[in-house]
């Protein structure tokens, strides 16, 4: 019987690029899974091996191209395109099997453990700021503890390349495969541990890891406007990876410490500005203290406790942007503690005399308080 076009099985024209095959492949393993196809598992079985085949040649570029060209013969023992034999007997069940786990949970499109080497871990590093760093920008020198690249073996794991042999146990897989019926369950290779091969004279300095443990000495730019929560990622400045694979990445996670002045609320800022009672009454100027340094306040006559006055573009430099934060005072009038008996004189000779004036005007707040009180009571 004549085997069907591998594009007429997949669904896919002959146009299709890499990733619309793989998704028609994932969509049609999952529906012929004899698991899916209880009442006829030989029909699915079948089926299943058919999309497999269709699949492993149309996404290997120098059998598709032998496809393309010769079609099935290409395949077929003696045939022109020099693959003879590779698929006479149909894709075996049990492998396909194992590799619809690979491409559902992980394994990277198929290929094994030892064939993808292990991305190195990323790693996190704490830092604390002040509020002035936070807001300005700076460099800081940080010491990160960290599994970098041997300087002897350059990551291979031995000094000389012939000392690498591939496991003979998984044939360089990396990985193992337990069979039970058509289950297929894939496990780390127990002599090679995963790495496809096995080292006979390990670097003496690495001892075959090809990385080696070391405090990385980074230079961290901080941006200005930084805040607590914020994390800057420094691309491959991670663990190294195994096998000459790609370090991770290292995260700076950023902690800013509380101000003794300012409150930070995001791009603003807050700060409470005593005052006396004179300065309140009377109004006058007071120096307020900014990131930039002190700056004239006024404050005018007969103000109040929780007045608040905003001294514009003294705040925070925006993160992402090139808006300033402002900074907002509130004023906290305070009472004199500690009076001589002469200052103490003064205030009760100025009680009376605010005490005589029946208006009530000089404490328009007092009697507004009271009148809610009689009002409340009455």
């Amino acid at each position: 019987m004549a085997k069907k076009d591998y594009y007429e099985v997949l669904g896919v024209s002959k146009s299709a690029d890499e990733r619309e095959i793989k998704k028609a492949y994932k969509r049609l393993a999952m529906k012929y899974h004899p698991d899916k196809n209880q009442d006829n598992k030989t029909e699915s079985e079948a089926k299943f091996k058919e999309v497999k085949e269709a699949y492993e040649i149309l996404t290997d570029p120098q059998k598709k191209a032998a496809y393309d060209q010769y079609g099935h013969a290409a395949f077929e023992q003696g045939g022109q395109g020099g693959f003879g034999g590779g698929f006479g007997g149909g894709a075996d069940f049990g492998d396909a099997f194992g590799d619809i786990f690979s491409e559902f949970f992980g394994g990277g499109g198929g290929r094994s453990r030892g064939q993808a080497a292990s991305r190195g871990n990323d790693l996190q590093y704490n830092i604390t700021l002040n509020l002035e760093e936070a807001a300005t920008g700076v460099t800081k020198e940080i010491k990160v503890p960290s599994a970098v690249e041997c300087d002897v073996c350059h990551g291979k794991g031995a000094e000389n390349s012939a000392d690498i042999k591939t496991c003979d146990t998984c044939h360089g897989s990396g990985i193992v495969q337990m069979r039970q019926g058509f289950f297929a369950v894939q496990q780390e290779c127990p002599t090679c541990h995963g790495l496809g091969k096995i080292i006979k004279n390990p670097c003496k300095k690495c001892h075959g890891d090809g990385r080696v443990q070391k405090n990385k000495t980074l230079s961290v730019t901080i941006p200005a406007g930084i805040d607590t929560g914020n994390r800057i990622r420094l691309s491959g400045e991670g663990e190294a990876g195994k096998n000459g694979a790609p370090a991770g990445d290292l995260y700076v996670q950023v902690q800013v410490r509380q101000h003794a002045i300012f409150e930070r609320d995001g791009i603003n800022l807050h700060c409470e500005i005593p005052i006396n009672i004179v300065l309140a009454a009377l109004g006058g100027d007071v120096q307020v203290p900014t990131l930039n340094g002190k700056v004239s306040l006024t404050i005018p006559a007969e103000t109040q406790t929780g007045k608040v006055f905003r001294l514009k573009g003294k705040g925070i430099k925006s993160l992402r942007g090139s808006t300033v934060g402002d900074l907002y005072c509130h004023t906290v009038v305070e009472t004199p503690v500690n009076l001589t008996n002469k200052q103490k004189e003064l205030l009760k000779e100025l009680g009376e005399s605010l005490a005589g004036d029946k208006s009530a005007k000089h404490s328009p707040k007092e009697k507004n308080f009271f009148d809610k009180v009689k009002k409340f009571f009455g």
